[in-house]
């Protein structure tokens, strides 16, 4: 196994934080992750486009292209291959192996189970040392339903997949039981209405993302920070120096920076 899989099997589940651009994931790997993934919805949003639309390839390709040489292993977030053709996706997955990705996610958006899985298998024979996340929205854009997840969480795992995601799932019992049916590692996103991080782990979730949350929480802290400022107040929590900010453009920043 790679190193970033090998994460997926130690003794406590792989808490995955995401990132959206060079200083966000500088910083969190200053802090002592190993891991960082990227997120989708922060690379659109800071490009002006849509998430989930199959509209930020290179963008992302690029974003990769910084970060895939950093002090940390890199997973990116690659919505669904950005093409329909399981070929072009294989291509770009080898485009991000080259720049130093271990790892990929790809989303099905509750297309066509095959046509998902055929991107899988393309990716695998494309960059076999790619970590393939498969992402099923059975619960992200429906109502959830455990026999249609399990059809096709078995159908990736056939085509290769190398771990299985299934966000927007919190309840406990149907965590279990996808646990105790699947043959590779659960990923499940943590969400602040779902089990804490330490029940996730109890629960047998072997890989624990975050994804936009902490782009999601760093415009929400930018925006009250704004308004507390403009009526006078002193901005609340904390906010890294202009000198520690500029310092992560170099690679390696230590661990003792950003605390």
């Amino acid at each position: 196994m790679t190193a970033f899989a090998d994460l997926h099997h130690a003794d406590q589940p792989l808490f995955l934080p995401n990132a959206w651009d060079h200083a966000s994931a500088t910083a969190l790997a200053a802090r002592g992750f190993r891991a960082i993934g990227t997120t989708s919805l922060g690379v659109a949003a800071a490009a002006g486009l849509p998430d989930g639309a199959s509209a930020t390839r290179d963008e992302t390709l690029r974003l990769a292209r910084t970060l895939g040489a950093g002090p940390f292993l890199l997973s990116v977030d690659a919505e669904d291959g950005f093409s329909e053709d399981p070929d072009a996706v294989g291509e770009f997955a080898r485009e991000l192996a080259a720049a130093g990705a271990v790892g990929i996610n790809l989303e099905d958006a509750l297309g066509p189970l095959q046509r998902h899985a055929a991107k899988i298998a393309a990716v695998k024979a494309a960059a076999p040392g790619l970590f393939v996340n498969a992402r099923t929205d059975t619960y992200w854009l429906a109502q959830g339903n455990e026999t249609e997840t399990l059809r096709r969480l078995d159908a990736y795992q056939q085509a290769g997949a190398d771990g299985v995601f299934v966000p927007g799932l919190t309840d406990p019992e149907t965590i279990v039981a996808l646990v105790e049916r699947v043959r590779v590692p659960l990923n499940v996103l943590y969400s602040p209405a779902g089990p804490s991080v330490p029940h996730l782990a109890d629960l047998g979730v072997r890989r624990i993302s975050l994804g936009s949350l902490l782009y999601r929480h760093a415009l929400g802290a930018a925006l009250e920070a704004a308004a507390d400022i403009a009526t006078g107040r002193r901005p609340l929590g904390t906010a890294p120096s202009y000198a520690e900010v500029d310092g992560l453009r170099r690679q390696g920043t230590p661990p003792s920076t950003l605390r």
